[in-house]
């Protein structure tokens, strides 16, 4: 009885089992057990917009039209599934033989007939007769057999399926080809494998049949479009059971290394402060700071027209980075390395010697050359490698034909995300149209992420005898700079700032060509500001 009673609680004479307290351990063994399993893809983007990979052990449909790139995700998912993460991979092609996939990726960093002489990728290629796709003989046993002796002899766990239509193409009937769809995809789960299967785009649906989305886990779209003559390849995940992800179209690139997504549209805003400043390369232009010279890790941006000193005061910058012994890459749109140097060198602004240093890198590209998908991704890929303390781009605006005005502000915008993730202290020029209607336009609708904007710009001096250049800070944040217009003289010997004189006679101040200056040369005051911005 007494035991009886440790377990029974008794309540108007009707007996009651008492509440048990819940036990942590099972509560979170089952919590654990919800979880869904990922399966890192090892696709640069791809599992950050997945958030951490594809459904492990689960079924994944890839469509596309022709030249999207889904075989060649399936061969990097397998690739990198086995070089990173130790999972051989089964590949069953449909269309093409073991030599013709040798040579698809031989232009390629992808070590496929190294893998599968290595027995970590095996390639199975399935010819499929005639009678063997017909309604009345189809029969799905054949390629069980085929895949599991597969699977066994490397203990695959990805496997490849290249591509569905091509096995189904003989059925008609949607019951049987649901039934065997499913029959297949369920197959596949109970081996434990994480399957892709790539399908082909019909009318209405995802696929021809129309059937295998709504089977999938997971389903990712790849696109290859063209806007105003320009290839522009986009991959967005349409569903993805039991786990969120990235539900935008991100822009990916096929190159030399695969296939990478650029998954970043904006940066996380937790990029630390910092008090420490780098100098301008210009000890004038550092007295404009209060700070003697720009934020470590920020953004500084010089417009002005044609002409004006933007390329000179960031080769100056470029150049100072080098002589405190920090990386600094050049990306050039408009000059080849050669040319950039020879002009710089006219100023008394050597790039030769930082170059055979090692701290200085310059790329020269036309920005007509490939998307901005790709100029973004060469620009992730090359900090990656060289690792700049600094990084300058001139000018930005030669992006401006490449694309729309939202996909420039996308690319700037995650140019300077990257840039600010990791702390590097960038610098853009912007080339001002002289028809412009004001000097501090040419900032690509960005202005919001720049920290420090200077504009050059060229004046009238004597009443249009000489023609002279100007700079002033718009706005630099968190530190104290000058309001004033400084007379920038370029020369032999480098370049400096100076005072503007003050006009004698009100009625000949110094003009802009083609604007009144009046309301910005009445006085010469040194006034110190603090931007607002």
């Amino acid at each position: 009885m007494a035991e009886l009673k440790e377990h029974v609680a008794v309540k108007n004479g009707v007996p009651r089992a008492r509440a048990q307290k819940p036990n942590p351990a099972k509560k979170t063994k089952a919590s654990n057990h919800k979880q869904l399993l990922k399966c890192p893809t090892g696709i640069e983007g791809l599992d950050q917009i997945t958030e951490g990979g594809l459904p492990k052990n689960r079924t994944i449909l890839v469509t596309g039209s022709a030249g999207s790139g889904k075989t060649l995700l399936g061969l990097d998912f397998l690739i990198k599934g086995a070089e990173k993460y130790n999972e051989p991979g089964i590949f069953v092609s449909f269309d093409e033989t073991e030599e013709e996939l040798y040579q698809d990726v031989a232009s390629l960093n992808l070590n496929l007939q190294e893998l599968v002489s290595q027995k970590k990728i095996h390639i199975e290629h399935v010819v499929l007769s005639r009678r063997d796709i017909q309604e009345s003989d189809f029969n799905l046993e054949g390629i069980f057999i085929r895949l599991e002796l597969a699977i066994n002899s490397i203990g695959a766990k990805r496997v490849v399926f290249d591509s569905i239509e091509s096995l189904f193409a003989g059925l008609t009937d949607s019951g049987v080809l649901r039934v065997e769809i499913t029959r297949l995809f369920r197959w596949l789960k109970d081996k434990k494998v994480t399957a892709i299967i790539t399908g082909e785009p019909g009318e209405e649906f995802y696929t021809r049949h129309g059937l295998e989305e709504y089977i999938s886990d997971c389903v990712i779209f790849l696109d290859n479009r063209v806007s105003e003559q320009i290839s522009i390849r986009r991959i967005r995940i349409i569903k993805y059971r039991g786990s969120n992800h990235g539900t935008n179209e991100y822009p990916f690139v096929i190159d030399k290394d695969g296939l990478s997504v650029i998954p970043i549209t904006a940066a996380a805003l937790d990029s630390p402060g910092t008090n420490e400043r780098v100098s301008t390369g210009i000890p004038s232009l550092n007295k404009m700071f209060q700070g003697g010279g720009y934020t470590r890790g920020s953004t500084i941006l010089a417009s002005g027209t044609a002409g004006t000193g933007k390329t000179s005061l960031a080769a100056a910058f470029a150049v100072e980075r080098c002589k405190r012994g920090e990386r600094c890459l050049f990306l050039s749109y408009e000059e080849s390395a050669g040319q950039l140097t020879q002009n710089m060198s006219s100023i008394g602004i050597h790039f030769q010697p930082w170059i055979k240093k090692g701290l200085l890198k310059i790329m020269s590209t036309r920005p007509s050359s490939f998307g901005l998908e790709t100029h973004l991704l060469d620009l992730y890929k090359t900090i990656g490698d060289f690792k700049p303390q600094a990084v300058v781009i001139d000018p930005l605006t030669s992006l401006l034909g490449e694309g729309s005005e939202r996909d420039i502000q996308s690319m700037v915008t995650r140019m300077i995300d990257l840039l600010k993730s990791r702390g590097i202290t960038g610098f853009f020029t912007s080339l001002v149209s002289s028809a412009a209607q004001n000097y501090t336009s040419g900032e690509i609708g960005v202005s919001s992420l720049i920290d420090t904007w200077i504009v050059v710009r060229e004046l009238e001096e004597d009443a249009g005898k000489k023609r002279i250049r100007g700079l002033y800070i718009v706005k630099s944040r968190g530190m104290g700079h000058s309001s004033d217009v400084h007379k920038l003289v370029l020369s032999d010997d480098g370049i400096s700032l100076e005072q503007m004189e003050a006009a004698a006679d009100p009625n000949k101040n110094k003009k802009m060509i083609g604007k009144s200056l009046s309301d910005t040369s009445k006085t010469s005051q040194t006034a110190k500001t603090t931007s607002a911005n």
